[in-house]
């Protein structure tokens, strides 16, 4: 099966604004501001996926360099409605190119997953949180299940509760404006002491993403981590 035999897949648009992201620092309070753009509605599928392979054979697990794929890489199991895990940063910015689009940045993302059913931003609502917070009780070993949850506003699907998800710029989410650069190697052993300086700390879900997207190099993969794409909105 071909990419051009799957259907295609769906985006819906997300309208400009503004968002108070939840790595914004003490000294820097004001809610960011986000351009309109385009969403995929569901993660990305493992049968999407396996498409995307046969057109380009050299993203397969033995293809695929150690430099764009470390060990783990497409090695997670599931049904082909079952998102696509196991795959590195590389893996998934060459998908999603292959669909003309890209990964969403962290605040496109966080912008989308702070909307309920009927809100745009529900994170002051506890109930919300704590059934976001319901995934954590899920055995690390159950099967993942197909994508297609209950839309958000926006209509955008599985946003929680089914794979954490990869971002444009995961590498850069617990930088602070001090003397370690984003390359230098110890910032991940300071990356606790720069999370206190982070807003809406009750909201534990989004933080915990974060942080593990701030501990990944982008070869790594692991069978929770899946990703979506996000395109441009022409002006």
């Amino acid at each position: 099966m071909s990419l051009a035999a799957l259907a295609l897949a769906a985006y819906v648009s997300l309208p400009a604004g503004h968002i108070a992201s939840v790595l914004a620092r003490d000294s820097d309070r004001e809610p960011a501001s986000v351009a309109a753009f385009a969403l995929r509605e569901r993660p990305v599928t493992r049968a999407e996926f396996a498409a995307f392979l046969q057109e380009h054979p050299e993203w397969q697990a033995e293809r695929a360099p150690q430099a764009f794929a470390s060990a783990g890489y497409l090695q997670a199991e599931g049904a082909p409605d079952a998102p696509q895990t196991a795959v590195s940063w590389f893996a998934a910015q060459a998908y999603c190119e292959s669909e003309g689009a890209r990964l969403p940045t962290w605040l496109e993302w966080e912008y989308a997953a702070a909307a309920d059913a009927t809100r745009p931003d529900a994170r002051s609502d506890p109930r919300w949180l704590a059934t976001i917070l319901g995934w954590y009780a899920r055995p690390a070993n159950t099967p993942l299940p197909a994508v297609g949850g209950a839309p958000n506003v926006y209509g955008v699907r599985d946003l929680h509760g089914l794979v954490w998800e990869w971002v444009d710029d995961f590498n850069s989410l617990l930088v602070n404006s001090d003397s370690r650069s984003a390359e230098d190697p110890d910032r991940l052993k300071f990356c606790g002491a720069g999370a206190l300086d982070l807003q809406d700390r009750q909201n534990y879900a989004v933080l915990m993403r974060i942080a593990l997207l701030a501990s990944l190099s982008a070869a790594d993969s692991t069978a929770s981590l899946g990703f979506r794409c996000a395109k441009e909105i022409s002006r």
